[in-house]
Order: C-alpha cells, then sequence, then structure tokens
C-alpha cells in the first residue's frame, strides 16, 4: 500500500466503532485519503515510519489525526502527549474521539495540547453529523501550514 498524501489518520482499536466512523466518512466524502490504525502502538509506527511502515515517506504527515482515548498497547493519552512533544508532529491538529466524558481525560488531554475532544454520540444520526463537522471543520474550513 502507498502511505503517501494521507490526510487523515484515524487510531480507534474498536471495530464496530472504525467501521462506523470510517462510513460516516465515506457518507460525507473524506476518506479518499484514510489511514486506520488498530491501536496507538502502530499509530507511532506510522508517524516514524518504523515496522510495516518503514518504506513511508517521513515528510508525508497527516492533515488530521483522530484519535481514540482508551486502547491497548499504548494509549491515546500516550500517543498525543508524544506526537504534541515532537516538533515535526506538533502542529497536526489531533482530535480526541473518545466515548469518555470523564473531566479528568478531557483536562489532560486539552493539557497535552489535544486541538479537541469529542465525545461520541450514542445515536447513529448525531454520529453520522458529528464526524462529517469534524472532516469540514479539520480539512476544509481550518487553515494549517504546509
Amino acid at each position: 500500500m502507498i502511505y503517501d498524501n494521507i490526510e487523515i489518520l484515524f487510531v480507534e482499536d474498536s471495530a464496530d466503532d472504525a467501521a462506523l466512523t470510517i462510513r460516516a466518512l465515506i457518507k460525507s466524502g473524506f476518506t479518499n485519503k484514510l489511514h486506520h490504525v488498530m491501536d496507538g502502538a502502530e499509530a507511532l509506527d506510522f508517524m516514524y515510519c518504523r515496522g510495516v511502515y518503514i518504506n513511508r515517506k517521513m515528510i508525508d504527515h497527516p492533515k488530521l489525526i483522530l484519535l481514540d482515548l482508551k486502547m491497548p498497547k499504548v494509549s491515546g493519552i500516550q500517543v498525543l502527549e508524544k506526537l504534541k512533544s515532537d516538533p515535526a508532529f506538533s502542529s497536526i491538529p489531533v482530535v480526541m474521539l473518545t466515548s469518555s466524558n470523564e473531566g479528568p481525560d478531557i483536562d489532560k488531554c486539552y493539557a497535552l495540547g489535544a486541538n479537541s475532544y469529542i465525545v461520541k454520540p450514542v445515536d447513529s444520526d448525531n454520529f453520522f453529523k458529528t464526524i462529517k463537522e469534524i472532516g469540514l471543520y479539520w480539512l476544509i474550513l481550518s487553515q494549517h501550514s504546509d
């Protein structure tokens, strides 16, 4: 697979949540350059061109990272902390997309540099609307440096 020009790195360990989110992104027209990984360790491998991603070009950064909070191996908080503390990646918007609405999780993510924290809506209509708005804002409306 070619990993050039990935616009969205989507990090989600739940197959059901991933399928729903990807379906919402497809319906909204934002999946032509999406790459889904199943955990935080794979996300870091992708970003740092390690393991199965060793041939990926380090200069091809995603424009947006959608990051789940609670995952096996490496948590979303650990991924967020690593990426936001690295000057090579700190300007990439990271949107926490999680089911946790706990105050300490929200506070910790913002303190580490999350650009947004969104609690996944339970009903599918609101979920689809939320995902469309995330794509619209972060990929179309928000200005990024190249």
